[in-house]
């Protein structure tokens, strides 16, 4: 057994019989005290949006308190994670548009999401959805580019990123682009045919604005 002054696991060093995932004790400290997805929703929406190629680890969005849509789910799954959750991400792929990620987590067998998004409709979603058909469908309405089209096809299995402890997701200095490469390795699933997909109607006005409401420009 460990004594509290600590010993080392593959994952990271131990403190006081918990897990540190090598994060720093302010770091835990941040992450512990987001101890609901709600909590954890309200810190990643606080979050200064950036508009850059980057994969920061979590330690490194918070220490600069900015971060986009992969940096916002990393961060979310981290303070899931030190909070009890496996650190499960889902991606979610879309045509002529950015494809965006959503932190997973489920209560009492059913899903829900955690995300930052500058669309206000592509973030937080409560524990309600029986699979994650149902959780990625919630998002189709929310998921339009510029145009108005909509463009949400796929979602994929969910992606435990404990995989990735060997290349230090949650703590690196340099970008973790380990992460997106496997998100784009993982089996994704079409929501609807191809052919739906074809004569899809564009937003209207009223329903595009509302998903913009907050929306932070380049």
């Amino acid at each position: 057994m460990p004594s509290k002054r600590g010993a080392f696991s593959k994952n990271g060093a131990l403190r006081g019989g918990r897990e540190t995932f090598g994060l720093s004790p302010e770091d835990l400290r941040t992450l512990r005290a987001l101890k609901t997805p709600a909590r954890i929703q309200r810190f990643v929406d606080a979050l200064t949006y950036q508009y850059a190629d980057t994969a920061w680890s979590p330690q490194r969005v918070l220490r600069e308190r900015k971060g986009h849509c992969l940096e916002g789910a990393l961060l979310a799954a981290a303070a899931l994670r030190v909070n009890g959750h496996p650190p499960l991400v889902m991606d979610l792929e879309a045509v002529r548009d950015d494809d965006h990620v959503v932190a997973l987590y489920r209560e009492r067998g059913l899903w829900g999401g955690v995300a930052k998004s500058n669309f206000a409709g592509l973030r937080f979603r409560a524990p309600i959805y029986r699979t994650l058909r149902e959780l990625a469908l919630s998002y189709f309405e929310h998921y339009y580019n510029l145009r108005g089209e909509r463009t949400l096809r796929a979602y994929s299995v969910p992606v435990n990123l404990a995989r990735l402890d060997d290349q230090h997701w949650m703590t690196s200095e340099d970008d973790v682009w380990c992460v997106p490469e496997l998100l784009i390795a993982a089996r994704h699933y079409p929501l609807f045919p191809h052919k739906i997909a074809r004569t899809l109607p564009r937003l209207d006005r009223r329903s595009f604005e509302a998903g913009m409401h907050g929306r932070v420009d380049h």
